[in-house]
């Protein structure tokens, strides 16, 4: 049995929106728990949870589905692994440290985290199949490490590194980076530059991840759902993966609380809340304000660099299209097919509008678990639909994603 919650309340926040939807509302909130009631029976998606917001308030809040297999029905305030949206948190720390001059973007990285000095790049592969490598020209800097430019890619969407780390032996033991797949700057591809970022946020501040976040970004922003650990109190509402192996029906995963990591990772880890991270996303719609009254005016980031985050950073190069080497992970990746995407700092950028959906020029990533987000600073709108489930950009988890940003669009009134 299916349960859903609907919430639209106003934050408070007394901000004077300049933008089309500022002072929106939801005209048929109906349509959109349709949406994802529908969508969820039809396209056999255990969970999901939706959030949209303009920077003052929540406009709609839907859960829909059970938390796992038991029956039990998932609640808005259900608890996800959000994985890769991990990636913004992470870039907004970053920014962080470069506005208090402790590091540059264009620097070489290296002078704060040797194991990114002298690096090999992979040219390669010989007819015996062993690696061709050579050094690198170009030192990778934090930019490189924040737009996905620097040649540290993930192997799940990189044939090379990946046919690199499947031979035995050859793997970079933990802690140490490389090799890149290609020359710092030369192309986009998705990967560990947002790991090392975290990294050296850690380095510089001297602080680990989990406790910069809690005392720069999560605490000012009261995202008290957002941590790397889940605590046992929260358990009852975390929300169990699933999985989808060789195109076959979902399996839940084990049900269990997960243990506290040893160590923290930038790239990705952290769990969350839809309404924790409409926090987030508010934060970059104002321009890097905390809310109001909260601990408070909280100022996460100066104007000017949260309008960095949202400049193309990568020139003529192309994101958002990645080909998968492990499919039980992702399937192919595409963003927007036949449209060209760019990368500003932390988050995807589309140059074309989507049809029925966020203005070009709106901000956006994902974690691998199927959790989605967009902030349409146009619009002045952001949201979030999380699922648990894998493959990454599983047909009908897209499928789900476009039928609920359609609605959402669809159900506005200025």
């Amino acid at each position: 049995m299916n349960r859903r919650e609907f919430a639209s309340v106003g934050l408070g926040l007394g901000i004077q929106a300049h933008r089309l939807w500022g002072d929106a509302g939801i005209a048929n909130p109906g349509k959109i728990d349709e949406t994802l009631r529908s969508g969820i029976a039809r396209r056999k998606i255990p969970a999901a949870v939706g959030m949209a917001a303009t920077a003052g308030k929540t406009l709609y809040t839907g859960a829909f589905g059970e938390r796992d297999s038991q029956g039990t029905p998932v609640t808005a305030d259900g608890v996800f692994a959000i994985a890769s949206m991990t990636k913004a948190v992470t870039t907004v720390a970053a920014l962080q440290l470069v506005e208090q001059g402790k590091v540059t973007l264009d620097e070489p990285v290296a002078k704060h985290l040797p194991q990114l000095e002298k690096l090999d790049v992979l040219d390669g592969f010989d007819a015996a199949g062993k690696p061709i490598l050579r050094p690198a020209k170009t030192p990778i800097t934090l930019k490189h490490l924040l737009t996905h430019t620097s040649g540290l890619c993930y192997d799940t969407w990189d044939g090379n590194m990946f046919r690199h780390a499947s031979q035995a032996g050859v793997a970079a033991p933990a802690g140490t980076a490389g090799p890149l797949m290609f020359e710092p700057g030369a192309r986009w591809q998705y990967g560990q530059g947002c790991d090392w970022a975290g990294r050296l946020v850690e380095k510089i501040s001297g602080m680990s991840l989990e406790d910069y976040f809690q005392a720069r970004i999560l605490g000012p922003l009261e995202m008290h759902d957002t941590s790397y650990i889940l605590p046992a109190s929260k358990f009852d509402r975390m929300v169990t993966g699933w999985t989808r192996d060789n195109g076959s029906p979902l399996k839940q995963n084990a049900r269990a609380l997960p243990a506290p990591p040893k160590t923290f990772n930038g790239g990705g880890g952290l769990y969350s809340t839809a309404a924790d991270y409409t926090k987030f996303m508010q934060m970059i719609l104002r321009k890097g304000r905390g809310p109001n009254g909260g601990p408070k005016d909280a100022v996460i980031l100066q104007p000017k660099t949260v309008e960095s985050m949202a400049i193309n950073q990568i020139g003529e190069l192309t994101a958002g299209k990645m080909r998968s080497s492990r499919p039980n992970s992702s399937s192919d990746v595409d963003i927007q097919p036949g449209a060209t995407e760019k990368w500003g700092l932390g988050f995807l950028i589309n140059t074309t509008a989507y049809q029925g959906g966020r203005a070009a020029g709106s901000l956006a990533w994902a974690g691998l678990y199927n959790t989605f987000y967009w902030i349409d600073p146009k619009n002045g709108l952001c949201a979030v639909l999380l699922m648990q489930f894998l493959p990454f950009v599983d047909k009908e988890a897209v499928g789900m994603l476009g039928d609920f940003e359609r609605a959402v669009y669809a159900s506005l009134k200025g």
